[in-house]
């Protein structure tokens, strides 16, 4: 019988679209920084509107608010009574059998097996590369932020980042870092949505409406 499962709770969804709104600002002012794509409007022959300005303003505010999020969220998953199915995910992934049975789903030779947890091995690995990500993305972005705004929280962390940063390799090399996770997310987001979609069509469990609803369709004969 089809039954409605609980799955995802109301902070992890909120989480999420947190996140998908704090990385979409953020590519997009990041972008921009780094290749300004805007001309400023000109008055009386010169830019005072400081788009520049406006841009790296937003950038910093989202950034703080992703920061936000991902301590919530790991919070969340190390912590809260809701979200016991993500940690049982682990169980999952560190299972051989688990493994071949979902790459054969994958490749349409195979049915969707009942997991432990909420994610499959393949989204297990995936999830855990993306949170990594949002540390050294958070980590990077604070000592790029630390050398801009010198007083406050920025003044707070300049000797508590200065030496990570000199393990990174300096500033010029940590920038690029900064970059290079962001491009993990432009690959991994496609690939999210893809493979989303595909569940939900091939699957018929109602992926895409969990992460609004929480709810999923289950087979419990399975």
């Amino acid at each position: 019988m089809i039954k409605k499962h609980y799955e995802y709770s109301v902070w992890l969804r909120i989480t999420h679209w947190l996140r998908v709104l704090s990385i979409t600002a953020l590519t997009f002012t990041g972008f921009y920084l780094a290749f300004p794509f805007i001309a400023p409007a000109l008055n009386g022959g010169e830019p005072t509107n400081f788009l520049n300005a406006l841009m790296r303003s937003w950038h910093i505010i989202f950034g703080f608010l992703l920061i936000c999020v991902t301590i919530g969220k790991m919070y969340l998953f190390f912590f809260d009574k809701e979200s016991k199915n993500e940690r049982a995910s682990f169980w999952d992934f560190i299972s051989p059998k688990m493994w071949i049975k979902q790459i054969k789903y994958y490749i349409l030779i195979g049915e969707h097996t009942k997991l432990k947890g909420l994610y499959n091995p393949l989204q297990f690995i995936a999830y855990s590369t993306v949170y990594i990500s949002l540390i050294f993305i958070s980590l990077t972005g604070l000592i790029l932020y630390i050398h801009v705004y010198h007083e406050g929280l920025g003044g707070f962390l300049y000797d508590i980042l200065r030496p990570i940063e000199v393990l990174m390799g300096g500033l010029a090399l940590v920038r690029e870092l900064h970059h290079i996770f962001m491009w993990i997310f432009l690959i991994f987001l496609p690939i999210h949505i893809y493979l989303v979609v595909f569940n939900s069509i091939y699957g018929k469990k109602g992926d895409m409406d969990s992460i609004i609803s929480g709810y999923k369709w289950e087979d419990d004969h399975k």
